[in-house]
This record gives structure tokens, C-alpha cells and sequence, in this order.
């Protein structure tokens, strides 16, 4: 039996109006087989959550390179526990200072890659994680 590919959303929360690293991402994650649906530019945190729920997704990445992470995170968060959809895991990436990272993480955002990192390095983190 075949086990049913992992769904991933992939999110651009807030007025960041620059997609592209969130598009290469969701490439690379769908050419690694994985089930991918991007929400598009400007999300607000109950559009996100609403589609994580929807689409069912096992996995949440956030995009984000308008500095607005530490208003925008914890009320994805938030969002997410509140819908019952706190057993997601959550990355982050994009302009994200490295003292931030702590913070964010606490909030149980599993991981946050910087600018440049290799999406091959994404996705073992995503079949790490979820045990694929």
C-alpha cells in the first residue's frame, strides 16, 4: 500500500508583495512528491490557517521578508491551536534576524531557514519530521 503523499501549504502572510523564494520551495517540495498548495501573496493568518485546515496539510511553511514575523507568527499559532490543527508542523523562511529565531521557534515554529539555504535541505527536514 502507498502511503498518501505529504500535503504542505505555502504561505506569503502579510504585504510582502516578493514570491519568488516561497515559489521555488513549493517547487522543490512538489518535485520531491509531495502535495503542495500556495496560497499566494498577502495572506492574512485566518486565510492561512483556513487553507491548513482545508487542504488537510500536515505541514505549514511561512514566507516572509517584510519583517512582520513576530506579529504574523504567533497569531498563525494561535490560529492553528485554536482550529485544532496544532499537531501541524510549522517552517518558516525568508529575512528573519538570527536573534529572532529563538522566540519564534518557542512558539513551536520547527525550524526557520535564512536566505540561500538548499531546498534539498527542506525537504529531508519535512520527511524528517514527519517520519516519511
Amino acid at each position: 500500500m502507498n502511503q498518501a503523499p505529504i500535503r504542505v501549504v505555502i504561505a506569503k502572510p502579510g504585504l510582502d508583495g516578493h514570491d519568488r523564494g516561497a515559489k521555488v520551495v513549493a517547487r522543490a517540495l512538489r518535485d520531491a512528491g509531495m502535495e503542495v498548495v500556495y496560497t499566494g501573496l498577502r495572506q492574512t493568518p485566518q486565510q492561512i490557517v483556513a487553507a491548513v485546515v482545508q487542504e488537510d496539510a500536515r505541514v505549514l511553511g511561512l514566507s516572509i521578508l517584510s519583517g512582520a514575523h513576530n506579529q504574523i507568527f504567533p497569531e498563525v499559532m494561535r490560529l492553528l491551536k485554536e482550529q485544532g490543527a496544532d499537531d501541524v508542523l510549522v517552517f518558516a523562511g525568508g529575512i528573519i534576524p538570527d536573534g529572532d529565531v529563538p522566540g519564534l521557534k518557542a512558539l513551536g515554529i520547527r525550524e526557520i531557514f535564512q536566505p540561500g539555504t538548499n531546498t534539498d535541505d527542506v525537504v529531508a527536514f519535512i520527511k524528517r519530521e514527519i517520519g516519511a
